[in-house]
């Protein structure tokens, strides 16, 4: 592990103030947007287009990065117009401001079909209380008895308190798609796992690759099984895209990720990432010896204490680890009085 750590580099060490930019590439500006929570930040670049700008995600709609776009707009990009909002996928924090530089700046978006549709859905989907469709699926996670009272009592996050309405028409991307920003042709490749069909672009013109949340540094992005798709395997879909992606990468490209630093050592992160997963179900399968629900398996996958501030989205991802392992007949499961699933490992 010493030798993978050693290959994995860091070009600028210290990120952009709020605001601020720096050129991480010939055309290339990165910046970086505060969020309200754990992972305090998106990084988000803008293309040099000669006339104009190629925008790469967002933020969330609020005040404050709207403010922070304001400034941006004004000096690093030196009044020019953004032309053109390339959204890597469909999660608030990388789409929040779409509906916004499309409606207020004229932008052109450009996305995957899935992410559009993904992101219009769920924007329109507004709720005061949690669905009995949701209700039923934290019940059946293993939820504990307080978080689920407090729960139900609260009003729940709705995606459209984080993003602009989107405004009917985008310009579709697919795989094998290729366009041109920043002086460069890039060539679109998509993954899955974390978000569908998450668009990464990859410089035909020299070595770089905006990774969005498919390519992470030293996190990994989350892997989770919701209401909306209860039987969904995004672990089996997220190990396929890293595999794919290795096959393309070496070491010397410079990724220029959603979160976290720019780096080199791609092929070595992938490698990383996939074994990562790996130990992770080799963990969980042997914890699974005896009957257990979801929520149970937090510290054989994290290996630490999972807090409130956490506890969304390692449900969510400890759902799909158990999830993997039941499709790939390595658990059975049952369904308890309490309505939880049981998960058990195959003797």
């Amino acid at each position: 592990m010493e030798d993978h750590v050693r290959q994995i580099r860091y070009p600028v060490e210290i990120p952009p103030d709020h605001g601020e930019a720096i050129e991480i590439a010939e055309g290339i500006l990165w910046f970086r947007i505060p969020l309200p929570m754990t992972l305090d930040h998106v990084n988000v670049y803008a293309l040099d287009d000669g006339d104009g700008w190629s925008v790469i995600d967002t933020g969330f709609d609020t005040r404050k990065t709207r403010a922070i776009w304001d400034a941006i707009l004004a000096k690093p990009l030196h009044g020019k117009p953004v032309r053109r909002l390339i959204v890597t996928h469909h999660h608030p924090d990388h789409i929040g401001l779409a509906g916004w530089f499309q409606a207020d700046m004229g932008a052109e978006l450009v996305t995957t079909r899935t992410a559009w549709l993904f992101a219009r859905m769920l924007s329109l989907d507004v709720q005061d209380r949690p669905t009995p469709e949701t209700i039923a699926y934290w019940r059946g996670a293993g939820m504990d008895d307080a978080t689920l009272e407090r729960r139900l009592a609260e009003r729940p996050f709705n995606f459209a308190d984080m993003l602009t309405p989107l405004p009917l028409g985008f310009t579709r991307i697919r795989e094998g798609d290729t366009l041109f920003a920043g002086g460069r042709t890039w060539s679109v490749k998509t993954g899955n796992g974390h978000a569908p069909e998450h668009a990464t672009f990859w410089s035909e013109d020299d070595g770089l690759v905006i990774g969005g949340d498919q390519l992470l540094p030293s996190i990994s992005p989350n892997l989770g099984v919701y209401a909306t798709e209860p039987e969904a395997d995004p672990v089996a879909e997220w190990m396929e895209s890293c595999h794919r992606f290795r096959a393309l990468s070496d070491d010397n490209r410079l990724v220029l990720p959603g979160h976290k630093l720019p780096f080199t050592g791609l092929k070595t992160r992938l490698d990383q990432l996939i074994e990562n997963h790996e130990s992770a179900l080799v963990r969980l399968e042997a914890f699974l010896v005896d009957p257990r629900t979801a929520a149970d398996c937090f510290h054989p996958l994290f290996k630490r204490q999972i807090g409130n501030g956490e506890y969304g989205l390692a449900l969510v991802e400890a759902v799909a680890h158990c999830m993997h392992l039941w499709h790939a007949g390595r658990v059975t499961r049952v369904r308890r009085a309490d309505g939880a699933w049981l998960w058990q490992r195959v003797r």
